[in-house]
């Protein structure tokens, strides 16, 4: 019994809750081996005969659940249909073949079928794929479930009973397929799982996972297989499809055995899938398939649109000889005329390597209304076994379709950017596409008619040939009402107050016209008899005046004037008490103006005039500019600095004779910011000069002690203050050191 270990449980309880749909569909009620072997298994060119189960011709002919018809439903199983030889709840079976490939293994239940044939060539194939519930758990372990095709006759000399030879291989080896050969390249995770069982089986198992899937696991969930809802183990990883072949002479007599069988117990189960017809003897056959492209039929081909290639094909198995394929050309059409010469000369070599010749089919557009022209490939070829062996394939080719494509032409009366557009095309090849010259593509589009007139709209239909046919649909917009104007009178800053109004013509009118307005701050779509709206805040609003047989729109902004902005300008702003400012307003024109002069002044206007004011006190005066437009106001500022006076006193006699009473000249400068002075004497030679505020002339020379005489001493000075104010002035002192 194979241990159970965690992981296989939670996998398989996993793997049973998968989806249920996609599935292979299997045939119910079961069928016999007979009938799976003649009515599905056996292909072309073989005559089987003798068919057994598990040793037993009656019980070949008694439905077996282990033997299965089966389709592949909408799964994405790559067999389309085919015999299912399943080991679930399989008979008990012993066979030295499979014996020998599990060994020292034994196998204990499973499926036998073997029966004799007859080839008609020298070739046997068919495809297959092998499946397994022991994939998920036992990837390189000793439990190994267990099939082979075993095929013995003349000249075949093999390792297996009756000199057979087991034809289910890994391809290029004689390495039989298992779970131990074919597998991902990764051991399962298990107690007791080991690289080694699948090394000693062929060292080069990891290679063969190019050979092996689990994109098929949600198809297999119809097959029967051992377990219960908490312990389930359907197949989870197979095959891809592989090929069966063996080389066979012709007529002789064959004995096959396909054989599968559970290894040690039977609770994983395994199956093969045999595909449906597959299994045949070509014997050299030749097939001759016709593919048109581009057009309307696999069997019609059109002049100056499609083109067909003709695939010459032999059996595969064939393919390392030399053949020499005879073909004749026939038909209606004219060869060399109606399309170019396929090939020259009567025949055709396949060189060893290839099982298929493509020659191709260009039908030449000339113009020409012939009627349908078949074109006929024979062929024939003696094959391996000496039989002569004949193909025929048959194409027709058909002049150039005249389409006509048909639009449709209307007249409306409102401008409208949907206006309805068709086309259809008849006699061409189907499917056609539709393009329009507005861009538009489709057989029904719309087109825009937004002016009066005739507008055309170019429809180009273009069928599966690439046949173009073009046509013209006309529009006539032959519209009356219409807008006249829209006016807007603008909302003031910050209001709701703005207003609009419409005009249409009256002369357009046809009944009597209603007019709608609509747009921001309206809690519906208001409709008015009469054209204008007021108390409106500002956004775009909509105008539709509507008569009997039409409708026009159109839409205006009402506009909000923007915030005005405060500026004006001081002259001066700084300066000596008594000062005297005149404020020159430069705002935007607003309704009312508020002056506040910092001085306790104020005045309030409602225009840009000058502002004058008088600033007695020292000090730091803000003057604010409050304007107010609408809902909107806006302030600007400036700062008016008032100074103190500037003053001096200068004395008109000094006695610099060190008794420390009027010893210095200074003009004593009040208020004042800077001072130049020069004292010069009578012959204009300068004696003192200073820049300092506070200087004192001691009556020498720059004070450096070098005494001037006494006598009169012109002096000049300029005091200047904070505000830039200057005073300017000259005079007489009288130096006497006597006193």
């Amino acid at each position: 019994m194979k241990k159970q270990i965690l992981f296989s449980l939670l996998l398989s309880v996993l793997v049973a809750s998968s989806a249920f749909s996609q599935q292979i569909n299997l045939t119910n009620p079961t069928m016999t081996p007979v009938e799976a072997i003649e009515d599905i298994l056996l292909g072309a060119g073989i005559n089987a005969f003798n068919i057994t189960y598990n040793g037993s011709a009656a019980n070949a002919n008694v439905a077996q659940n282990s033997v299965r018809s089966f389709n592949s439903g909408t799964s994405n199983f790559p067999i389309a249909e085919g015999v299912l030889l399943n080991t679930y709840q399989s008979p008990t079976v012993s066979d030295p073949d499979l014996n020998s490939i599990v060994a020292p293994e034994v196998v204990e239940n499973g499926v036998i079928i073997e029966f004799d044939f007859v080839p008609s060539g020298n070739t046997l194939s068919f495809n297959y794929i092998f499946a397994s519930s022991e994939y998920s758990s036992f990837t390189c372990s000793q439990f190994n479930d267990v099939f082979g095709f075993f095929i013995s006759g003349p000249g075949i000399n093999g390792p297996y009973s009756n000199n057979s030879m087991n034809i289910a291989t890994v391809p290029n080896s004689t390495v039989p397929v298992g779970i131990n050969t074919v597998n991902s390249g990764s051991v399962s995770f298990g107690l007791g799982n080991n690289a080694t069982y699948c090394s000693n089986k062929d060292p080069n198992w990891q290679a063969n996972s190019v050979y092996f899937t689990s994109s098929y696991n949600t198809a297999y969930g119809s097959v029967p297989h051992f377990g219960s809802f908490l312990l389930s183990t359907p197949l989870n990883g197979s095959t891809v499809v592989l090929p069966a072949n063996a080389s066979l002479s012709c007529s002789d007599t064959f004995h096959i055995k396909l054989a599968i069988a559970n290894t040690k117990d039977d609770q994983y189960d395994s199956a093969v899938f045999l595909e449906a017809n597959s299994f045949a003897s070509e014997g050299g056959g030749i097939d001759i398939a016709i593919q048109a492209s581009n057009s309307a039929s696999d069997t019609l081909l059109i002049e100056g649109c499609s083109q067909a290639e003709i695939y010459v094909t032999r059996p595969s198995g064939q393919s390392t000889d030399s053949l020499i394929v005879y073909f004749e050309v026939g038909g209606t059409a004219t060869e060399g005329v109606d399309y170019p010469v396929l090939a020259p000369g009567d025949s055709l070599i396949f060189v060893p390597g290839n099982d298929t010749l493509v020659l191709n089919i260009n039908p030449v557009s000339d113009g020409i209304n012939e009627g349908p022209e078949s074109i006929t490939i024979s062929t024939y070829a003696v094959n391996a076994c000496g039989d002569s062996i004949k193909a025929e394939g048959v194409i027709w080719v058909v002049d150039a379709p005249y389409s006509t494509v048909a639009s449709t032409d209307t007249i409306i009366y409102c401008a409208n950017d949907s206006v309805p557009l068709w086309a259809t095309t008849t006699n061409g090849i189907e499917p056609y596409t539709y393009s329009w010259s507005n861009g538009e593509v489709g057989d029904s589009v719309f087109g825009s008619v937004l002016t009066n007139g005739t507008h055309e709209f170019i429809v180009t239909s273009t069928d599966a040939c690439g046949f173009e046919f073009v046509d013209t649909a006309i529009v006539v917009l032959d519209q009356r009402l219409k807008i006249d104007s829209l006016v807007q009178v603008s909302a003031d800053c910050g209001m709701s107050n703005g207003s609009v109004v419409g005009y249409g013509d009256p002369t357009s009118y046809t009944g009597t016209p209603v007019y709608t307005w609509t747009g921001p701050g309206a809690n519906n779509p208001s409709s008015i008899n009469a054209s204008a709206w007021q108390n409106r805040p500002p956004g775009w609003y909509y105008f539709t005046i509507t008569d009997d047989v039409c409708s026009v729109s159109d839409s205006i902004l009402v506009q909000q004037n923007a915030a005005p902005t405060a500026s004006f300008t001081a002259d001066p702003m700084i300066g000596s008490s008594p000062l005297n400012v005149t404020f020159t307003n430069t705002s935007d024109p607003a309704t009312t103006y508020d002056w506040d002069f910092g001085n306790g002044q104020s005045n309030s206007v409602n225009n840009l005039s000058n502002q004058q004011t008088t600033y007695l006190d020292e000090g730091s005066y803000t003057v604010t500019l409050t304007l107010t437009e609408g809902g909107c106001t806006d302030q600007a500022t400036k700062v008016i600095t008032v100074l103190l006076p500037l003053s001096y006193d200068t004395p008109n006699i000094f006695t610099p004779n060190g008794d420390n009473e009027n010893d210095f000249f200074t003009i004593n400068a009040k208020n004042a910011s800077a001072l130049e002075v020069v004292i010069l004497n009578r012959w204009g030679n300068v004696v003192f000069e200073s820049e300092d505020l506070n200087f004192k002339w001691n009556g020498s020379i720059n004070n450096s002690g070098a005494e001037c005489t006494d006598g009169t001493y012109f002096y000049v000075f300029k005091l200047t203050n904070s505000a830039g104010e200057q005073i300017e002035e000259h005079g007489f002192v009288q130096l006497v050191r006597s006193k």
